[in-house]
């Protein structure tokens, strides 16, 4: 199944809807230090989450680390620099949907290494500035899992 990469992860409840989220989905999910909370943090907690769905979670000390695990990843990054629609995407089992830290997106030194083909956006509507990072998350995600079929999953 998919990754999901969040980079440098800001705030607790969007980190808690996102491990629901993969642990509804079959998707790791895989944090970038530094995170701005503790994985005990009641905020993360109160997403409604249990042991359970911190199964697919894996922790990194930094971008490099985590790029070092997967070196043949298909990575996806999402940025409201992208110039690529996520919908204009096939995706497979394997990539990795990367998204950047709430207040600053994707860093640029991500972004090139992700490489502007692979850099996509959601669209919305003239001078909005972005979309909350759980929600993103979830729209991309679907979307992916979609066209694979939801595979694993129930329907």
């Amino acid at each position: 199944m998919l990754d999901i990469v969040l980079y440098q992860p800001e705030i607790p409840p969007n980190t808690g809807n996102i491990i629901r989220l993969c642990a509804n989905t079959g998707f790791a999910l895989h944090l970038i230090r530094p995170l701005g909370f503790d994985l005990d943090d009641k905020k993360l907690r109160r997403a409604g989450l249990d042991y359970r769905e911190f199964q697919a979670l894996q922790i990194y000390d930094d971008w490099e680390h985590y790029r070092s695990t997967k070196p043949q990843q298909v990575l996806y990054g999402l940025s409201t620099k992208g110039h690529r629609s996520y919908a204009d995407v096939t995706y497979c089992a394997n990539d990795a949907l990367v998204f950047g830290p709430e207040t600053r997106g994707l860093p640029r030194t991500i972004r090139t290494d992700i490489g502007e083909q692979q850099l996509l956006k959601l669209p919305m509507l003239a001078n909005s500035r972005s979309l909350n990072l759980s929600n993103a998350t979830a729209i991309v995600a679907y979307e992916a899992w979609r066209q694979l079929h939801f595979l694993g999953g129930q329907i």
